[in-house]
C-alpha cells in the first residue's frame, strides 16, 4: 500500500452508494483536488441475488488510489457494494466505509486486506457537518486511520477518533431520540408540530427529533436504529414500527410534514 501523504492532489477517487450523498461528497471531494468518479447504484440492484454488478465500476477502481463506500441501506445491501469495492481495488489503495448502519468491524470482515477499511460517519447532509467521526474496526491498521483524517481533514472537516459500533455516537442520539419521538407521535402523545417545538425549545437543538429524521433521511434513520438493536438486542433501540412502514412504503423523508401518516 501506498503510505498516506498530507493532500489529495493526485488522488484518484470512487465513491459508491445509494443516495445524494455521493454527489455531495464527490463535488466536496473534486473541490479539494481530487480526481473523483462517483457511481450512484439502485437499490433493486442491489437487493437482487446475486447483487447486479455496477456498471463501470472495476475500470474506475483500476486506477484508484482510494475507494470510499457511502452506502446508507442495510446490512445486505451494503455487503453488495463493498465487496464489489474490495474485489476491484488495487491492493495498494484504501477503502472508507460509512460505518453508522453497520459497524466498521462487520465492513471490514468482507474485504479481503481488512487491515485497509477505516469506518467513518457523520450527520447528513455532507454540507451541514462540521465533524466526522472516524471508527477504525478491530482489524483497521494506523495507517488507513490516518488516511481518513487526512481526507476529511482536506475537506476542512474536523475529524474524531470514536469507538466502533453501530451509529458510532453522534448519530446513535440522535436516531435514539428520533426514534421516540416517532413512537410518541404513533400512539399520538402529541402531533409532529409539537413534538418538534418541545424539543426545540425545551433543549434548544437546532431541529426538532422528526425534522431531523426528514433531513438526515427516513430510511438511514431506521437502518440505523434497526442495526443498534441488531447489534445489542437492547429494547432501547427497538425500531418504531411508523418508521418500519415509512421505508417499506417509499416515504423516506415527510415525517414532520405528516405527508403519509397523520396522528392529530
Amino acid at each position: 500500500m501506498t503510505e498516506p501523504s498530507g493532500s489529495l492532489g493526485g488522488e484518484r477517487i470512487v465513491v459508491v452508494g445509494d443516495s445524494p450523498l455521493v454527489t455531495e461528497l464527490a463535488k466536496a471531494l473534486e473541490g479539494a483536488g481530487g480526481e473523483v468518479r462517483p457511481f450512484i447504484v439502485r437499490h433493486a440492484d442491489l437487493a437482487a441475488r446475486p447483487a447486479r454488478p455496477v456498471a463501470g465500476l472495476g475500470e474506475a477502481l483500476r486506477e484508484a488510489t482510494l475507494g470510499i463506500d457511502i452506502t446508507t441501506g442495510p446490512a445486505i445491501e451494503k455487503r453488495a457494494v463493498v465487496r464489489q469495492i474490495d474485489e476491484m481495488l488495487p491492493d495498494r489503495a484504501y477503502l472508507l466505509a460509512f460505518a453508522l448502519p453497520v459497524s466498521a468491524t462487520e465492513i471490514a470482515s468482507w474485504c479481503r486486506q481488512p487491515e485497509r477499511v477505516c469506518g467513518f460517519g457523520f450527520i447528513p447532509p455532507f454540507g451541514a457537518t462540521k465533524l466526522v467521526e472516524l471508527a477504525g474496526a478491530t482489524q483497521t491498521g494506523d495507517a488507513a486511520r490516518e488516511v481518513a483524517e487526512r481526507v476529511f481533514g482536506a475537506l476542512d472537516r474536523e475529524t474524531a477518533r470514536v469507538g466502533d459500533g453501530v451509529g458510532l455516537v453522534a448519530a446513535r442520539v440522535l436516531t435514539s431520540i428520533i426514534n421516540e419521538a416517532a413512537y410518541a407521535l404513533m400512539t399520538g402523545i402529541a402531533s409532529a408540530q409539537d413534538i418538534d417545538a418541545a424539543v426545540r425549545l425545551g433543549v434548544n437543538y437546532p431541529h426538532g427529533p422528526l425534522e431531523w429524521a426528514d433531513l438526515i433521511g427516513i430510511d438511514l434513520v431506521f437502518a440505523i436504529i434497526k442495526g443498534m438493536h441488531d447489534e445489542t438486542g437492547d429494547d432501547r433501540y427497538r425500531p418504531a414500527p411508523v418508521l418500519r412502514q415509512m421505508v417499506l412504503a417509499g416515504h423516506t423523508g415527510r415525517m414532520a410534514g405528516r405527508g403519509f401518516f397523520d396522528y392529530s
